[in-house]
Formats: structure tokens, sequence, C-alpha cells
């Protein structure tokens, strides 16, 4: 059986991972940590539990990440004002910097893709993104403003739909 549409997306993910491993790699990161940066810079400071979910890291190797970021200055860890229990992590201004480079380096990869995709082509792939968030019910990057769905037994998120953020 071939599968039409999770074989391609599958495909791509491995080639974009690949491709932006030698860029991140030049950047001094890791795209573990590029794609942790990036998501600070546009939605941070974000809340551990909240980078666990959307980065899909295990709890180890999500602190990993944060430890080596935080040793060279990167980010910040901070108790979380509105819950003492956890912690938000916002970037220094040297992870600015970086963070800000990684998303330049990714927006000019999706520059260099839409050379050849004309806009027919591209409300397509609209649509069929689309109709995976209908089957899947998650919302991705809720409206900016609105606070992440508080989170119950699991890491599942109280609400009956669940609301994931992505970078």
């Amino acid at each position: 059986m071939t599968l039409r549409i999770l074989s391609p997306i599958h495909k791509a993910t491995r080639q974009i991972g690949l491709h932006l491993a030698d860029k991140t790699t030049e950047l001094g990161v890791s795209t573990d940590e590029a794609h942790l940066l990036s998501y600070l810079e546009s939605y941070g400071p974000a809340p551990i539990y909240e980078l666990q979910r959307v980065l899909g890291h295990r709890p180890s190797t999500l602190t990993g990440l944060l430890d080596r970021l935080e040793g060279r200055e990167l980010v910040l860890r901070e108790r979380n004002p509105e819950d003492g229990r956890s912690y938000l992590v916002s970037l220094t201004l040297s992870g600015s910097r970086l963070a800000h480079r990684v998303t330049r380096l990714v927006a000019q990869f999706e520059a260099a893709v839409l050379e050849g995709v004309d806009e027919r082509a591209l409300d397509g792939f609209r649509r069929v993104m689309e109709a995976i968030g209908g089957v899947t019910r998650i919302q991705v990057r809720p409206p900016r403003g609105r606070r992440a769905p508080t989170v119950g037994r699991g890491g599942v998120p109280d609400s009956a739909e669940r609301k994931v953020r992505t970078a």
C-alpha cells in the first residue's frame, strides 16, 4: 500500500532535517537546539511543559537541551510567576541573536522552496494541511495572547480538543 500523503511528508521532514542540520552546525547548535531557540524567539518566554509538548522531547532530553543552552548563556530558566511549581524559559540577549540567525536561515530555506511552487500548488498544500488538522483536531499556533490550555494528567490538555503550538 502506497501512502500518498504521509510518506511524502515523512520524506520531506527528513530532507529538511538533514539540510538544516548542516546549516545549524555552522551556527554552533544542533537542530534540536535551533528549534528550541527559534520557538522561544516567536513564543517565549515559555513554560517547560509547553516546550516538552511542542518539541516532543522526553523530559530528560529536554532537560539536557536546556542545560546545554543555559550553560552557553543562550537561555534562562526562571520560576513561573503564575505557577510557582514550574519554570519559564526565555532567551538571553546572545540567545536572541542566535535565534534570529536560525529563524533567518529557515526563512531563506522556505523562500528557496517557494521559488519552485506556484500559488495553485501552494493552495493544494494548504488544503491537505487543513485536512490533517481537521482529522487530528490539533490547533497549531493558537492566536497570540491566548493562554495555552491547562495540562491535566499525563501532560494532556484539559480541554476536549487538544491544542498544541508548534514551531
